[in-house]
């Protein structure tokens, strides 16, 4: 059964970072893309950055860029969200997803419970 833990959400001020955690386990993800996303309330989910298991290549949507670093331990089959500069607006539920055929679908099949991101003005 595949399980995806998201981690390390909370309350910090504007300016400030925070480090996300994604545990993921019972399969093999090695050909993966892991991705993160996030949600505000009443708004739709958004992307935020995907990262190949293989490759390590990344990827990241314009408003955090420069801001945002996905990276992933092998060993620890963890990937990392790390956000600095945080904003007002990047206040969300933050959620991990893993793609098992991005390349063909660009689907994600599994989806973490999501860890909730405030950032104080």
């Amino acid at each position: 059964q595949v399980q995806l833990v998201e981690s390390g959400g909370g309350l910090v001020q504007a300016g400030g970072s925070l480090r996300l955690s994604c545990a993921a386990s019972g399969r093999t993800f090695s050909s993966y893309v892991m991705g993160w996303f996030r949600q505000a309330p009443g708004k739709e989910r958004e992307f935020v950055a995907r990262i190949s298991w293989s490759s390590g290549s990344a990827y990241y949507t314009d408003s955090v860029k420069g801001r945002f670093t996905i990276s992933k331990d092998n060993a620890k089959n963890t990937v990392y969200l790390q956000m600095n500069s945080l904003k007002p607006e990047d206040t969300a539920v933050y959620y991990c997803a893993a793609a098992g055929d991005y390349a063909s679908t660009g689907e994600y099949d599994y989806w973490g419970q999501g860890t909730q991101v405030t950032v104080s003005s």
